[in-house]
């Protein structure tokens, strides 16, 4: 909030002139349109382009739809983040009076060969809300709901997630409950990351995780919108498209020994982060304590 105030109209023109009429930068995205035409529409509006006062074609442009890419290769300079964990917590009003906490750890970003294990992991993990109607697509045999949200009354939600970035990326587990459990709710949090470390997950589950992750991204994938959304996240990341096939074969060959490695890798060595939102906040565990959960013996 501090910087918007630093925020003022010379600063959106140099943004804009820097990112969004850069052609290096640019990438045009379609979906259900002939490449030619999208070829044709990209000289129309942004052949005009330029760059180091340089004049771009429309050739020089990165351009892919669902049947046909073509792209340049450039690549900024990416600044390496150091992943430090640590601890946050905020005293707020909430509605519903719970207490929000959320454990994770640190994992590899979208360059990284854990990233599909990684959500897989997240897949198999799965959770949700206490309450669920069910249905196709909800998780409800995924661990979390079996082994937290069935099995503890006081669990409202329970959920893992990620949060991927180009140089690294968290995997994570977040869950609420009234405040009088916060503290019992971190250490589940906590057990569900050492069980991946220690045991090797059950074929089921993990037959069960590869195969929704599967349907999750197929079904998303009928969307135009999410196509064309997907082929330009990929050309703006990798420089080239990778067809779902692909993806499916990667997802296909993640083992269980990949997912025990990942959950290794992330937590030993590794400070956790901890992070807590509520009304009441005195009964999550101290940062030290949590830490200590972690540390080999």
């Amino acid at each position: 909030m501090e910087a918007l105030s630093n925020l003022n109209a010379q600063i959106v023109v140099d943004f804009r002139k820097k990112y969004l009429l850069n052609p290096h930068s640019l990438v045009i995205a379609a979906a259900g349109i002939e490449h030619e035409h999208l070829v044709s529409l990209a000289q129309q509006y942004f052949g005009h382009l330029q760059s180091n006062s340089k004049i771009t074609t429309p050739n020089e442009l990165r351009m892919c739809n669902h049947d046909n890419d073509f792209h340049i290769n450039h690549s900024d300079g990416i600044i390496k983040s150091t992943y430090n964990g640590g601890s946050y917590k905020q005293t707020v009003t909430t509605p519903d009076g719970f207490t929000r906490v959320a454990l994770a750890f640190p994992t590899g970003g979208w360059h990284s060969d854990d990233l599909v294990p990684a959500c897989v992991l997240q897949t198999l993990l799965g959770g949700g809300s206490s309450f669920s109607a069910g249905g196709p697509g909800k998780g409800m045999y995924s661990r979390l709901y079996r082994q937290v949200l069935n099995r503890y009354y006081w669990a409202e939600s329970c959920e893992a997630f990620t949060s991927f970035h180009a140089e690294s990326g968290l995997l994570g587990i977040s869950g609420s409950t009234i405040p009088q459990k916060a503290g019992e709710l971190t250490k589940v949090l906590a057990e569900h990351f050492m069980k991946l470390a220690i045991d090797l997950v059950d074929d089921e589950e993990l037959d069960r995780a590869r195969n929704m992750l599967k349907c999750n991204v197929l079904t998303q994938l009928e969307s135009r919108l999410v196509l064309f959304e997907d082929v330009g996240r990929q050309i703006l990341t990798y420089n080239k498209r990778e067809g779902s096939q692909e993806m499916c074969a990667k997802i296909d060959a993640v083992t269980k020994e990949d997912l025990r490695r990942l959950a290794r890798a992330s937590m030993i060595g590794m400070k956790p982060t901890l992070c807590t939102v509520g009304d009441d906040v005195s009964n999550v565990p101290s940062f030290e304590d949590v830490e200590t959960w972690f540390k080999l013996s």
